[in-house]
């Protein structure tokens, strides 16, 4: 079985010395190569597309390839870049708009919402066969994506402050109006209807805006997740990549056998889900899918690795998503690594450890249990040859 997936990442660009957000991405993305990076609404923000690939290791390798080129470009202006859903000391007027008329018309429009869209998130491409099938596997896979968001939560501050939150990005991000849960629809067809209405409302100007938890890619074959924070080790989007293909896989599965699932009027729960998974991240509760009651989180996560096995398994995923589940597990969110960091030794720290973390270096790390398999750390466990060889496809809006 081979079913590929692809990443993008965005990244905040910090000044060293201050440990502010500056909007200075043109003069990094002119060190970088175009076709694998691009400006966001902010210039304070890069992003980063990476390759289409079969194996997670291969996803590692082109993700952490990535990450040492942009810091690279970055650290010849003073810079560092932050892979994280807000940085720290994000400061109202560090947002300054990328020169597009696309962006200058959002800003226009969205005023305060664009002007703190200062926020970062990680993506992830799951290949599917046409878009019907997305449509349909969106339904079956949204109530467990509150788990993937607590495992990718990094943003506990705002303008300097301790939101309480393991995850603000989700609650500024929750502002637009197309963001959110999405609703369940029985066809593709359906779903374009429902973003032309949208469009021809005035709400969006067209379906690039649709920013719900998970979408069908509008130009590739593929299921788009989005719900995630951007995260500071490459090692968690690689674990949330692993998880979300092995759903898709599922529910592709339980659809050829038992027919499209019915809603049952979940989408109420569904964004409680997703604030509780806001709120708390890994170290709190979460709402369990199969219950809808409280439950901790640690243990959500245990019952969706165990829930997968056999599609982790067909992919040939099973010991290394198994062994990045039981390192997020122990060592906690990002959320609570940069809380603690930044109550120990104050914002300015927890600002080096985000910047050490998206370098891939690792502070205090805890040692792994004898037989653990990290990624960086141990021999690959991959199923046949990358998606393509030679210079990748790239993933991209």
């Amino acid at each position: 079985m081979s079913i590929c997936i692809g990443v993008e990442e965005e990244f905040h660009l910090l000044e060293v010395e201050s440990g502010l957000l500056v909007p200075r991405a043109d003069p990094v993305l002119r060190r970088l190569p175009g076709r694998s990076f691009s400006s966001e609404l902010h210039q304070s923000i890069v992003e980063s597309n990476s390759g289409v690939h079969s194996s997670l290791h291969d996803l590692y390798d082109d993700l952490t390839g990535t990450r040492r080129r942009l810091d690279a470009a970055a650290a010849s202006l003073g810079l560092a870049a932050v892979a994280a859903g807000t940085a720290p000391l994000a400061l109202a007027s560090s947002g300054h708009p990328t020169a597009d008329a696309r962006y200058r018309h959002m800003v226009d429009e969205y005023r305060q919402v664009a002007d703190e869209q200062l926020i970062c998130g990680a993506q992830v491409h799951v290949d599917v066969p046409d878009r019907d099938m997305a449509v349909r596997v969106m339904c079956a896979v949204s109530p467990w994506l509150p788990a993937l968001l607590a495992l990718s939560a990094s943003s506990p501050f705002w303008q300097g402050s301790d939101t309480g939150y393991a995850s603000w990005r989700t609650m500024l991000w929750q502002r637009w109006p197309t963001a959110g849960p999405i609703g369940c629809f029985p066809s593709a067809t359906d779903y374009d209807a429902a973003v032309s209405d949208l469009v021809r409302a005035g709400i969006i100007t067209d379906a690039g805006m649709i920013y719900y938890d998970i979408r069908p890619s509008a130009h590739l074959k593929t299921l788009e997740l989005r719900i995630c924070d951007a995260c500071p080790r490459a090692e968690t989007v690689v674990l949330i990549a692993g998880l979300f293909r092995a759903l898709v896989t599922e529910a592709r599965k339980k659809l050829r056998q038992d027919g499209p699932p019915l809603c049952q009027g979940r989408h109420e729960w569904l964004r409680g889900a997703s604030w509780r998974a806001a709120r708390s991240g890994l170290e709190g509760t979460l709402v369990d899918p199969g219950t809808h009651k409280e439950a901790p989180a640690r243990q959500v996560v245990r019952k969706l690795l165990a829930r997968l096995r056999p599609a982790l398994e067909a992919h040939g995923d099973w010991r290394t998503v198994r062994a990045l589940t039981d390192e997020a597990l122990a060592e906690g969110s990002a959320a609570e690594r940069i809380r603690r960091t930044a109550q120990e030794e104050g914002l300015l720290a927890c600002i080096d450890l985000l910047i050490a973390e998206t370098r891939g270096e690792r502070r205090n790390r805890r040692p792994a249990p004898p037989g653990r398999v990290s990624l960086p750390y141990s021999g690959r466990d991959t199923t046949g040859p990358p998606f393509s060889s030679g210079a990748p496809e790239v993933i991209g809006r």
